[in-house]
Parts: structure tokens; C-alpha cells; sequence
């Protein structure tokens, strides 16, 4: 503010509107009486209110009750005067009661009668008590509210309104708005011409102050004189537009189930179309395909209303995604079907595909997204989320988002959602808009929302009177695609250094390269992730929601895979139905309040059964493709008689060796596993009847045939062991008790006897100690005291450490040419830990598998990894790509990344070193000279929150918050988690591979459960034309892709050609990649698709040779012909 401008002006113009609104507003928070006895509203009206205790004010103006649901009665009488000041009588006024609460529920009765309900989203209604007031009319209003559980509930504002609703008429408080409304447009503009605006106001400023100078004959006229001086203030006003557009936020579940939601839906819907009928300017927009089918299948009546209402522009359906999905913590496949599913539902039953992802709640975004949206036909995307930080305000309105490939769509930041039609916020709002962007015309969402509710008709009818205000930007409605096109015409019609404006900085922490840039359009490109800098709990609450995820993802993929491999190549009918009905409830299970773990109880109960679902789903329908595929295999002759054949499958896209294990029937005694040329594998026998070998060099999409000996021969001078073509050291595994080491050809671990956590691991290929400090240390912290319980983690948390793990037991559970298992059990206060350190021969990981009787509240525990590398930054997966995060904050936006998400792993590697770590005992030898990189990267089947130090990775292991769900996380829970130390970066290392190798195992199929498919399964016989795999003992690949950057996202029959097959991958290096695609089942390459599985219109795609060209990060689709065509 200048100089010129003085507080003492400012304070003058405050004083006038209060003054003005005193003249037809009285606050009654102060006249209520109180009864916490849950009666009926028949019985406190039939009491005598004026018996009641008088209600007490907290310091901040508020009537509160206790948490834990309960009742509170709130209650009086209003009298209606002939004027709260002479000057102003409230004659024909109509009258208004205002009023904030914070209740679960809410239900305010007026003489006896409901007239209004609420909750905690539906906080704030202005109940009409009577169009058309006399002086002396009597009220008796009574409020029944129920506190939340988790919170304490309070009747936060009462207010009574005498307003005219004449839009000719002069209206004190209105006017009072009105100069609120300039003022805010001076403050932000012209702040200079405040001063004029106090003296404008001197007039009305001086009755005012002293009611008895004037009359209400006169009055009326100083208003008139007081509006006519105001009109030289609208200069920066009359450019602006607001524009309008009714919206319903609906949780799909949340602190309600999602039967509840349906009930909402309902009545959300029924009274926009109502609204409609009486607004005819109206227009409604709402996102969630999966919530129209609801209303299709089981309201059709309801549904054809909502259909006709889409065709005469008046209903908005923003399809995009399937669900408001979140989006940190899902896998890339799993987005593409939220948008695939979304987009067919929206273009199928309302004429289009939706040109926007509408997610206005969804707690932060992966960097990728963008990718994702451009396949999909979506232009635009629309959140309000950043701008609940808590840290650092989001620098953009309006930019370009884009994703490490390149793809760019344009991105608005709206503001908040559940707002009515308030101009004072409005006016705000859009003058942070203009002065943000540059841009006058802003868009505003009136209704109520989260649990649906949508416009109210007190808002249209306040938005009807603002409109004819001389002094506020016009009013009108629009759908979000209109406005977003009028807002990028803006941009593109500008030069980028005129206009469009945002607080820019760079963000060297993210990315592999992460950073704003300067847009053509004029609109400034965004370069990164969009992290919520909040909500950080939520990569870790409710454990099982994530393992159920993370396993549904994996199984669906292996599923879809192995069936369309089935059906094309076996003529196994494709379970399309089954599969698409599975997919739909994993989708529905990301919604952004289930799967982050921020939901009820009764949610999680709700969720438990649609993830068993798909599971027996995806289980059943994998088993048969499996089974039909081996059944389908001419077998060689078996080398020994009585030899049962075990095919060996692998579901990723590269050949991979891997420990398998076979399930033994109790008649087997002494049995032995060969390969197809008769050499026997080393085996390892476990005490629960498994049978552990490595099988090695299983093909990509392919199989290996094995073969299952009951009892080993008995002359074992015939027995030729298999030479394995992995390094050795002795061919076996090394436990030595006195010092806790176990060791294979790759890694020596030794285990602290007294804690359980690791001293050492040492590399023995590379001759380097990864650890610099107890590794694998169980860190328990406190966290407590935040208000959004399951969302949040404290803040603070380091500064509250717990007492270390206690040591209850260590012991050898396995032990032989295969596996070596140590098994570990601690314990963090009610809580057991046991896990087992497990190294494997061929395999350059230790495994950390874990079990945990979670039994704690309001605790956190981490997994830390104290190394003895030095990074400043670490690199994460997230959807189809990876992330670069400084380890060294330095800017305001890197230090609030203390806690960040990523999917299969997150690594940390240093570059070049000088020096050799010393020698340890049982090192190998000759010593091998230092890469010039190293790192380690930190793996995990099911978990997603992590943070990082220079020299440190930590996996954050369970929470255990108490709202909204008391119960959250408490039982066992079952993860796995490994260390890979690795020479070279983590691409050269294939630290994608392995994460995805300890998420995906082989799949093993016994001859024995072949002998019972049945023949009936396979439907189409003319499938026998298709080629066979010529050389069986070296195994089979359904499909190649060749290059090592390249991963299967999916394999299956396209939607709307079941004949055709479709492939999916993206390039997870950020290099080119060279895909070589082959198949031993002559299966090609037919034309690349969108993920929407339309052709590309910019394509003109030609390879007889089945070669292409994939660009760095870039997720392709390509249509695949069978065989047969």
C-alpha cells in the first residue's frame, strides 16, 4: 500500500460497512439457550426455552460440544422490531436466519417445522423465515446438532439478514457489499484511489455516525447519492468477468459408504434438474463415469433426464478418468484404464469423449500424468488441490503441464470447491486471479459438495441479484470447456512477456529434469511433478489398501496376459466381461479417499470384498490360461520315466532367471528337478514340503519346461548336474552362525545379535560395504496432533523418536544350495516384527520379508538404510517414468519434500570413486577396481512412502492414526522389501527390472493339474493352424521386444476388435529404445494406437521387420495381428 493511502482511510471505509450492514444484520450468537438432552423436536418445543442455560461463548465466538457425536440443542426466540435503527424500517423485508456450523448433522426447525438440514459440507445455509416481515412477527427457532466423532462440533456464526430483494430497491447491506467489492478491486489495483473512496464515503459516514441527523425519508436519498459516487470506481470492475459454473463435489466414499453415495448422487442430481426448471441459465457440470452407469443402471428414469439435459448443453459430464482416481499410487497401466474406461462410458452414452480430467481433490500428481492425458483426447486439466499446501504457495493459475517425454496439456488451477455465491470471497478470488495471471475473466464453482448437494436455490437467486450490481464483474454461466478454451485463446493471442504472469521460480530439485519454462502461448510451462505439500500420511496409511492395489494391478496384467496369449494361440474363450468388471472395481478402489486410507471403517470393510473379488476373478481366470497354454504344448519325451513336466512362466518382457517354488504332495519322498536335456538341477528341499531351484533364463512373455522326478534316480553316477552360467563362489550358500553372516556369489550380510539389524553388506563382486550404520533399523516416531489424522504425518515427527525395537529371537529357518533364511523377530511396543533375511543363489538382492502384528496408536515406523554413497539427489519410479528429488534442500518447495511417494523403488547412487572400501573377512578375491558409479537401490512389493538423506534411504513401513478410522492399519500386515547394491547407475543396473521381478514372480504350472483342464475349454479348433514353437527345450516366447528399456504395460484383445490383439509398453530409461518385435506364435505389428485404441492420425506406419523407434519415456500402443489374419 502507498503512502498516499493511510490506515486511518482504510479504517473509515471498514467502519462505513459496518455501519450499513448493522443498519438491516443483528448478530444473535449470544441469545441462544442450550440442552445437551437428545429430545425430540416435538418435546423442545413443547418446553419452556427460556428455563435453558444460556450458551457460552468460546474465545472464538463459538457454541461448541465435545467430540464423539453428540447431541447439543440450541434455542430461542427473535422478535421482530420495527427497525434495529430508526433511519432503516424493516417493513416487507424479507428476513433471514445466517447461519455456520461444524456438525456432522444438522437440522434447524423454525415453529415447530424442519425447514433446513445439514452436515459438514452443508454448513452454511441462510434460512428463509419469511419472504415478507411486520414488525412484531415471533419466531421460535431450535437447532439440533450432533458433534462429529473426530472433532469438536460448534455453532460457529449466527446471523439475522433483512435484506430487499427489489434488484431496483436500495438495500443497506447490499450497498455495503457493493463498497466491500471496490474496495477489494482498489486494494488490488489502484490502491492510490482508496483515499477517494473514503472520501466518497465521508457523506454517508457522517450520518452514520449520528442515526438521529436523519430520517427515513432522507436516507433513502443519501444511498442514491452514495451509489452515484461510487461509479467512478469501476474502472478495473467492468473489464472482469466471472464466469459460473454449478458443481457437486461427491466423494465416492469417505466418512460415509458408498451406498451412501448412491442416495446422494440421487438427490444431488434431482435437485440440479429441478433448479434447472425454475434457473434456465444454469448449467451443472459433474465428473465420474462410474457414478452415470450407477444412475443408468439402477435410476434409467433419472438418467434419460440427465442425457437430454447433456444434449442441450446444460449438464457437463467431465468424463477423463472413471474415478477422481489418486495419483501417486497407482501403476501407469492402472491409469490408462481409468481414462480408457471413462472416456469409451462418456463417448458411448453422451456423444463424446470428455475433452478434460476434472480432479479437484486428488491428492498430488505424478509427473507423467500429462503423457497419460494427451493419449487419451484430453486438452485440459483442472484441479484446485496445490492450493491446500502447507508450506508454499502453488506460483500458477493457468500453465502448461508437461512430462518428461515432452507432452504437454494445458492446466488450470481453479479455485476452491463447496463455495456459494458470496461476492465478497468472489471478488477476492477473482482479483488473485487477475493480478496471479493477468487475466480478468475467472471461473467460480457454487455447491455445496463432497457429499454431493450441488447449487442451492438461495445461491441462484443471490447470483440473479448480483448480476444487476452495477459495481461487480458480470455474471454468467459457462461450461468448463468453454471457459478453459476462452482462457488458452487469451493466452494464445498475447506475446509471452505480456499478460500472463506467475510467481516463476525454478525447481532444481525434481525431476531427471525438472524446471518452469517460458510457453510460446505465453503461458508458462510446468516442468515437474504436482506435489501436495500435505497429505503426506497418505502413501502409507491403511497398508492393506496398498498391498491389495499393488497385488490386483499385478494380477490383472498377468491375467489379461495369459488369457489373450490363451485365446489367440490355444482358442480359450477371453473372459472380456470378468475381466472388465474385475478392472472396474481395482479402478473404484483408487478413488482418492479409499485407497490413500482416509475413509470410515465401514469403507474399508465395503473395499475388503470388491479386492477379494477381483482377486478370485484374476486368480481363476489366469489359472485356466495357464493351464490352457500347457495343455496345449506338444511335450517332449520326458528324460527319465515317470517324469511329470513343470512349465515355468514369465509374465515380463525379458528373459529372467529366477528361485521358484514347487508345492510337493506328501507322496513324494525323495523327489529330484531336470531339465529337458536330463540334467539334474541343484534343488533344495524345504521342511514344508517345497521345493526350491532356480529356474534359469525363462524366456520373455514365455515358458520353460522342467521336469518333476517323484524320486530321484537311483544311480546317481547317470545324474549330470546343470553347469549354471551365473558366477559362483562354490556353487552354495554360506551361513555362519558365531558371526549371524549369510552369504551367496553376490552379497555377505552379517546381522547385529543383539537388535536384528544388519552391520554389513558387502558386495562382494564389487568389493564394496554399502552400509554406514545399522542397516535395516526398525525408526519408530510419534505421530500425533494432527488435525487431519490419516492424511498428515507429523510434521515433526523426527524431534519425537521412540524407544528402539527390542530383540526377541533370532533364528535359521532355511538352508541349503538355494535359499538361506534368517528369521528375525522384534518388537515396537505392542507390535511384532518378524522378518527374514533371505538371499538366494543367482540373485544379487536381499530379500527382507516381513509380517507385522501392527498393534500400535498414533505411531510411525520406518526401514533405515544408513549408506556409504553420497548422492544430492535420489531418483524414484513413479508411473512409467522416475523422478529426480534433491536430497540436499536447499529452495523453500525442495524442503517440503519430506516425504515423497514412488511405486517399486527409489535409488541412490554417487558418482565416481576414489577409494576401496577395506576388505572384510570372506571377501573374494583377486579385489575388483571401483565403477565409476555405484548406488543402491531400495525395493518393495507394497509400499510407497519414502524419504532421503545424502547418504541415506528410508521406507516408511505402517501409521497408525485414529481418525477417521479408529482401526486403521491394527492387525497383520505382509510386505516384502530387498536391497539391490549395484555398480553403474540404476538404468545400467536394471533397477526397473528388478522391481519389477519382486513384484511379479514366475508362475509355476505341474503336469499334474494339466491332466485335469478339460478339452471343452478350448473353444475355437481352428487354432491348430497356428505355428508351433519349434524348439521347446530352450523355452518359448509368446512375444519379444528385445530392447532392455522397454516394459510391458499390457497384452490383450483391443475393445472394439476382440480379433485383434494390443501391446503396450513405454521406455523406462529416458533413452531411445530400438523394439525388435518377434513372436514364436507369428503374431506382427499392425498400427500404432492411441490409449484410447484409436489410430494415430500422424502416423504412417510401415515395418515389415517389426522394428520401431520409441522415444525416451514414451508409452506406445500398437494393434497386433494374430497369426490367423
Amino acid at each position: 500500500m502507498t503512502s498516499s493511502v493511510s490506515t486511518a482511510d482504510i479504517q473509515e471505509i471498514i467502519a462505513v460497512i459496518e455501519q450499513l450492514r448493522a443498519l438491516c444484520q443483528v448478530d444473535v450468537q449470544d441469545s441462544w439457550r442450550y440442552s445437551e438432552v437428545d429430545c425430540t423436536p416435538d418435546e423442545v418445543f413443547a418446553s419452556d426455552i427460556s428455563t435453558w442455560e444460556c450458551a457460552l461463548i468460546n474465545e472464538k465466538g463459538h457454541i461448541a460440544r465435545d467430540k464423539g457425536r453428540k447431541t447439543l440443542w440450541l434455542a430461542q426466540t427473535i422478535v421482530v422490531p420495527h427497525s434495529l435503527h430508526s433511519c432503516y424500517p424493516l417493513q416487507d423485508l424479507s428476513f433471514r436466519l445466517a447461519l455456520v456450523w461444524w456438525a456432522d448433522a444438522a437440522e434447524v426447525y423454525v415453529d415447530g417445522k424442519l425447514v433446513c438440514a445439514g452436515d459438514l459440507f452443508d454448513f452454511s445455509p441462510r434460512v428463509l423465515l419469511t419472504s415478507q416481515v411486520t414488525p412484531g412477527d415471533c419466531f421460535t427457532v431450535a437447532i439440533r446438532l450432533v458433534t462429529p466423532g473426530h472433532d469438536q462440533g460448534a455453532l460457529m456464526r449466527s446471523r439475522l439478514l433483512y435484506e430487499n430483494i427489489n434488484h431496483h430497491a436500495l438495500d443497506a447491506g447490499f450497498i455495503a457489499d457493493e463498497i466491500a467489492v471496490i474496495q477489494q478491486y482498489l486494494t488490488s489495483f489502484d490502491a492510490e484511489r482508496l483515499c477517494l473512496l473514503q472520501a466518497a464515503l465521508a457523506e454517508v459516514n457522517y450520518y452514520l455516525g449520528d442515526k438521529s441527523k436523519i430520517d427515513c425519508e432522507q436516507f433513502p436519498k443519501i444511498l442514491f447519492g452514495l451509489r452515484e459516487n461510487l461509479k467512478e470506481f469501476t474502472s478495473h470492475i467492468f473489464p472482469s468477468k466471472i464466469f459460473l459454473l454449478g458443481h457437486a463435489h461427491l466423494d465416492m466414499a469417505w466418512l460415509w459408504r458408498v451406498e451412501e453415495t448412491w442416495r446422494a448422487a440421487q438427490n444431488t442430481f434431482t435437485s440440479v434438474l429441478n433448479l434447472q426448471t425454475d434457473f434456465p441459465d444454469l448449467i451443472f457440470c459433474h465428473s465420474t463415469p462410474a457414478l452415470y452407469a450407477w444412475v443408468e443402471k439402477n435410476r434409467p428414469d433419472l438418467f434419460a433426464k440427465i442425457q437430454a439435459q447433456v444434449q442441450t448443453g446444460k449438464w457437463e459430464v467431465l468424463g477423463g478418468f472413471w474415478i477422481e482416481p489418486d495419483l501417486n499410487l497407482i501403476a501407469g497401466e492402472s491409469i490408462v484404464r481409468q481414462l480408457l474406461y471413462g472416456q469409451r462410458y462418456t463417448q458411448e452414452k453422451f456423444g463424446r469423449i470428455s475433452p478434460i480430467v476434472w480432479v479437484p481433490d486428488t491428492f498430488g500428481f505424478c509427473w507423467t500424468l500429462p503423457q497419460f492425458m494427451q493419449q487419451a483426447g484430453i486438452e485440459y486439466f483442472v484441479t484446485q488441490k496445490l492450493r491446500w499446501n502447507d508450506t508454499n504457495k502453488f506460483p500458477l493459475g493457468a500453465f502448461w503441464w508437461q512430462s518428461p517425454d515432452g507432452s504437454k496439456v494445458f492446466s488450470y488451477m481453479s479455485g476452491l470447491i463447496g463455495e456459494g455465491i458470496d461476492p465478497i470471497k468472489m471478488a477476492a478470488y477473482a482479483c488473485e486471479w487477475q493480478t496471479q495471471t493477468g487475466i480478468p475473466d475467472t471461473l467460480w464453482l457454487p455447491g455445496v459438495g463432497d457429499h454431493g448437494g450441488g447449487p442451492t436455490r438461495d445461491m441462484l437467486e443471490i447470483a440473479q441479484r448480483w448480476q444487476q450490481s452495477q459495481f461487480f464483474p458480470d455474471l454468467e454461466f459457462t461450461t468448463a470447456e468453454n471457459y478453459l478454451r476462452h482462457l488458452q485463446e487469451i493466452g494464445e493471442g498475447q506475446p509471452a512477456d505480456v499478460g500472463i504472469k506467475g510467481e516463476i521460480e525454478t525447481h532444481s530439485s525434481v525431476g531427471i529434469k525438472g524446471e518452469i519454462e517460458t510457453h510460446s502461448s505465453a503461458f508458462p510451462t510446468w516442468n515437474d511433478e504436482l506435489y501436495l505439500e500435505f497429505h503426506r500420511g497418505c502413501f502409507t496409511t491403511h497398508g492393506e489398501q496398498k498391498r491389495f492395489n499393488r497385488h490386483c494391478e499385478n494380477l490383472l496384467y498377468e491375467a489379461e496376459l495369459f488369457a489373450t496369449w490363451a485365446k489367440f494361440a490355444c482358442g480359450l474363450e477371453y473372459p472380456h466381461q470378468k475381466l472388465e468388471n474385475a478392472w472396474k472395481k481395482l479402478l473404484f478402489n483408487q478413488f482418492h479417499d479409499i485407497l490413500p486410507g482416509s475413509s470410515i471403517t465401514e469403507v474399508y470393510t465395503d473395499a475388503l470384498t470388491e479386492w477379494q473379488e477381483v482377486e478370485t476373478t484374476g486368480s481363476k481366470i489366469l489359472e485356466d490360461a495357464l493351464q490352457a497354454i500347457a495343455f496345449q504344448t506338444p511335450l517332449p519325451e520326458p528324460p527319465y520315466p515317470g517324469a511329470t513336466p513343470v512349465f515355468v512362466f514369465n509374465s515380463l518382457n525379458w528373459q529372467r532367471s529366477q528361485v521358484v517354488t514347487l508345492h510337493l504332495s506328501s507322496t513324494v519322498s525323495d523327489p529330484g528337478i531336470f531339465s529337458t536335456d536330463g540334467k539334474q538341477l541343484h534343488q533344495q528341499l524345504s521342511k514344508t514340503s517345497k521345493l526350491l531351484f532356480l529356474a534359469e533364463n525363462i524366456p520373455a512373455i514365455g515358458y520353460k519346461i522342467f521336469w518333476l522326478l517323484p524320486e530321484k534316480c537311483k544311480n546317481s553316477n547317470r545324474v549330470a548336474y546343470h553347469n549354471t552360467s551365473i558366477l559362483r563362489s562354490k556353487n552354495q550358500l554360506i551361513f555362519i552362525p558365531e558371526k549371524m553372516t549369510l552369504e551367496n556369489e553376490f552379497l555377505r550380510v552379517i546381522v547385529d545379535k543383539q537388535t536384528g539389524d544388519l552391520t554389513s553388506i558387502f558386495d562382494r563382486i564389487n568389493h564394496r560395504e554399502i552400509l554406514n550404520g545399522a542397516g535395516n533399523q526398525l525408526q519408530a516416531f510419534q505421530d500425533s496432533g494432527q488435525y487431519w489424522d490419516a492424511w498428515n504425518i507429523d510434521p515433526n515427527y523426527a524431534q519425537h523418536p521412540l524407544p528402539a525395537s527390542e530383540l526377541k529371537s533370532i533364528e535359521l529357518i532355511e538352508q541349503g544350495k538355494i535359499q538361506i533364511s534368517l528369521r528375525v523377530v522384534r518388537q515396537i511396543g505392542r507390535s511384532q516384527f518378524r522378518q527374514d533375511y533371505i538371499l538366494e543363489t543367482g540373485s544379487p538382492i536381499l530379500k527382507i520379508v516381513t509380517q507385522v502384528d501392527w498393534q500400535e496408536r498414533h505411531v510411525m515406523v520406518k526401514a533405515a538404510f544408513p549408506l556409504t554413497i553420497t548422492s544430492d539427489f535420489a531418483t524414484y519410479e513413479i508411473p512409467c517414468g522416475a523422478i529426480r528429488r534433491s536430497t540436499k534442500p536447499q529452495t523453500p518447495v525442495e524442503k517440503a519434500k519430506w516425504e515423497v511417494p514412488a511405486l517399486r523403488w527409489a535409488d541412490l547412487t554417487d558418482v565416481c570413486q576414489e577409494e576401496i572400501s577395506p576388505p572384510l573377512p570372506l571377501s573374494p578375491s583377486p579385489c575388483l577396481p571401483p565403477p565409476c558409479q555405484y548406488g543402491v537401490s531400495l525395493l518393495n512389493d507394497c509400499k510407497y512412502g519414502y524419504d532421503a538423506t545424502p547418504n541415506q534411504l528410508r521406507l516408511t513401513l505402517l501409521r497408525s492414526p485414529e481418525w477417521p478410522d479408529a482401526e486403521a492399519d491394527k492387525g497383520i500386515h505382509e510386505f516384502t522389501y530387498a536391497v539391490y547394491p549395484h555398480a553403474g547407475s540404476w538404468e545400467a543396473a536394471q533397477t526397473v527390472r528388478q522391481g519389477y521381478e519382486l513384484n511379479l514372480p514366475l508362475h509355476l504350472v505341474i503336469g499334474e493339474s494339466i491332466d485335469n483342464f478339460s478339452q471343452n475349454a478350448i473353444a475355437d479348433q481352428s487354432l491348430q493352424t497356428v505355428p508351433k514353437p519349434k524348439n521347446i527345450q530352450d523355452g518359448v516366447s509368446f512375444l519379444n521386444l528385445s530392447a532392455d528399456n522397454l516394459v510391458l504395460m499390457a497384452l490383450k484383445p483391443a475393445e472394439d476388435d476382440p480379433e485383434t490383439m494390443v501391446i503396450r509398453c513405454y521406455e523406462c530409461h529416458g533413452k531411445q529404445a530400438e523394439m525388435h518385435f518377434s513372436s514364436d506364435f507369428g503374431c506382427t505389428l499392425e498400427i500404432p494406437v492411441d490409449l484410447l485404441e484409436r489410430p494415430l492420425s500422424n502416423s504412417d506406419f510401415s515395418s515389415p521387420q517389426n522394428i520401431v523407434t520409441i522415444h525416451p519415456w514414451k508409452i506406445t500402443s500398437f494393434k497386433v495381428i494374430g497369426y490367423r489374419k
